[in-house]
């Protein structure tokens, strides 16, 4: 897909805040510091839509990018980052299981992970949450270009098996250096419109 134009709509917390569209949205979930807003600004052709921050635990509010007139991407919070309070971890938690299990127009989770290293417990309980709440799920393994291709395969198989993948479930590499998987992401994102 050419992405002619992209623009963040709202950040919001709560349901009330959300775009009152009925476009499709794709949430893109990751832990912190896994490469999500480097992953939307190669998707997008943008250098600094989504902030790349060197703090992790950045986004803490549910980010509605509008794409081309036709589709959200929203960026949820990152998991996995020690130095949020108990407290705001379980009102993101809550926010994020909100959004997931009421919001119609989600057509699929992009769950995003390292792909140089197998899959976090974290990254495990979101793929479960997911599967339990039977939401389409599209794993993205990311920094590709950390790693020489050659290997790829054998670290495509250790993700596909610490998440347990379904033979359903898309698994793309990608890198947002090099580009290599956008084009075959906005494929999958098409077929779910």
């Amino acid at each position: 897909m050419k992405v002619v134009s992209s623009e963040i709509v709202i950040s919001a917390v709560k349901p009330e805040q959300y775009p009152e569209t009925e476009l499709p949205e794709f949430a893109l979930a990751g832990r912190s510091n896994v490469g999500k807003s480097s992953f939307i600004n190669k998707m997008l052709n943008r250098k600094g839509l989504a902030r790349i921050s060197s703090k992790p635990g950045k986004t803490q509010t549910l980010n509605f990018y509008l794409i081309n007139e036709i589709m959200h991407f929203v960026d949820v919070p990152g998991y996995g980052y020690a130095k949020v309070s108990k407290t705001e971890r379980a009102a993101w938690g809550r926010m994020i299981e909100t959004y997931f299990t009421t919001r119609e127009q989600l057509r699929a989770v992009v769950l995003i992970v390292d792909l140089r290293h197998p899959p976090t417990v974290d990254d495990v309980m979101m793929y479960d949450f997911l599967k339990h709440y039977e939401l389409p799920c599209i794993i993205i393994a990311t920094k590709a270009d950390k790693i020489p291709k050659g290997k790829w395969q054998k670290h495509l198989k250790v993700t596909r098996e610490t998440l347990e993948l379904e033979k359903s479930d898309h698994i793309v590499v990608f890198s947002s250096e090099t580009g290599e998987g956008k084009d075959q992401v906005w494929s999958i994102l098409h077929s779910y419109m």
